[in-house]
């Protein structure tokens, strides 16, 4: 009878115990959603590799699993070819600035010296034309005395003829005129002089314009010569970022995913060398069966376990609820056209942003187990 009624009260308790673990499992699954259907994804992995460069690998500073910092060089290749490349250019750069300075010297040189000759002879012609004016005054007013002593002449000439003045009166007056007739004609060819001066002078200073055509060709090489630097110059810099990408450095914080070549390698541009995971941009993809939706949405918390870690807890926060189930997706869905089909719960993508946790230590791809808090 003992026997029995101890019997009894283990089925008892036994059935106490089932109830009370269905009941909080009862109360697990209204208050959290669960799948192991969760992997570590990251939203930045980058292949890097040699831009516009190719040759052999030198260096290398990094293995797979290493945490770079933004900045920190990972490899290298030979840059003596790209050296000599950008030295060749450098000192064509520095002939031709050379050339330019030894063209605008020359040319103004040449400028400042026409321009004195120009001044001086213009200069020249301003004072040769003062003088043919006062030759024509002096023409005349040599002419109005001529006039006035012909007036004299031809009255002491009546007189004389008449014997009512002296001979050498009329002898004065006739030598007079004389004289200004002798002024006047040297008056003329002072004045035919300055008229040959003058226009020898505008003889030269149509040379020296003509010089100045000179100039105008230095001025056009320098523009040349100018244009060819501009050139050289862009092929310069070019070459210096040709130079610069010998160096693979890391563009952001991030761990080595995958190391693709070995020291002595030939790669040509654009070959990859490493693959970088940025581990701040770890989030989880977790495919949630339709029939666990319910209660779940954006702002929802989030608890992950990976496999890998048993002992460590991540926290998280649904951010987004894809709009389609993950079969939506696939490559080669499921042909249901010929009637047959067979009932499944669909999964539905979520996105969850890793709150807190050391996301140093997680590697893309990788799985667990997660509980997600429903509103």
């Amino acid at each position: 009878m003992k026997k029995k009624r101890a019997a009894i009260a283990i089925l008892i308790v036994f059935f106490l115990i089932i109830l009370f673990a269905a009941f909080k499992y009862i109360k697990f699954s209204k208050e959290y959603a669960t799948t192991d259907a969760v992997f570590v994804r990251s939203d930045k992995i980058t292949n890097l590799s040699f831009k516009r460069v190719e040759g052999k690998i030198v260096s290398l500073y990094a293995n797979e699993g290493d945490n770079v910092k933004k900045g920190d060089i990972l490899a290298a290749i030979d840059p003596v070819d790209y050296k000599i490349k950008l030295n060749q250019i450098q000192m064509k750069t520095a002939s031709l600035k050379n050339r330019k300075k030894e063209l605008l010297i020359k040319k103004e040189r040449i400028e400042a010296e026409l321009k004195i000759k120009e001044n001086k002879i213009k200069k020249n012609i301003e004072m040769l034309k003062e003088k043919l004016k006062g030759a024509d005054y002096k023409i005349a007013e040599i002419e109005d005395n001529i006039k006035q002593t012909e007036k004299d002449y031809g009255r002491y000439k009546n007189l004389f003829e008449k014997n009512v003045v002296a001979k050498r009166d009329f002898e004065n007056i006739s030598t007079k005129l004389n004289i200004l007739k002798n002024k006047k004609l040297s008056a003329i060819q002072d004045r035919k002089a300055f008229c040959k001066q003058i226009e020898m002078a505008k003889q030269d200073l149509q040379l020296i314009k003509e010089n100045f055509k000179s100039v105008q060709e230095l001025a056009q090489a320098i523009l040349s010569v100018s244009e060819q630097i501009k050139l050289f110059m862009e092929k310069e810099r070019d070459a210096e970022h040709s130079l610069s990408y010998c160096k693979i450095s890391a563009p952001f914080n991030g761990k080595i995913g995958k190391k693709f070549v070995e020291v002595g390698m030939n790669v040509k541009s654009g070959y990859p060398v490493y693959s970088l995971v940025n581990t701040e941009s770890f989030y989880l993809e977790v495919l949630l069966e339709e029939t666990k939706l319910n209660g779940i949405a954006k702002g929802c918390k989030a608890f992950f376990i990976p496999d890998a870690y048993p002992n460590m807890e991540y926290q998280g926060i649904v951010e987004k609820i894809y709009p389609a189930s993950a079969a939506t997706y696939a490559l080669v869905p499921r042909d249901i056209s010929a009637g047959e089909f067979t009932k499944v719960a669909q999964r539905i993508v979520i996105k969850i942003n890793i709150t807190s946790g050391d996301k140093s230590i997680l590697i893309s791809g990788m799985g667990g187990k997660i509980k997600i808090k429903r509103k």
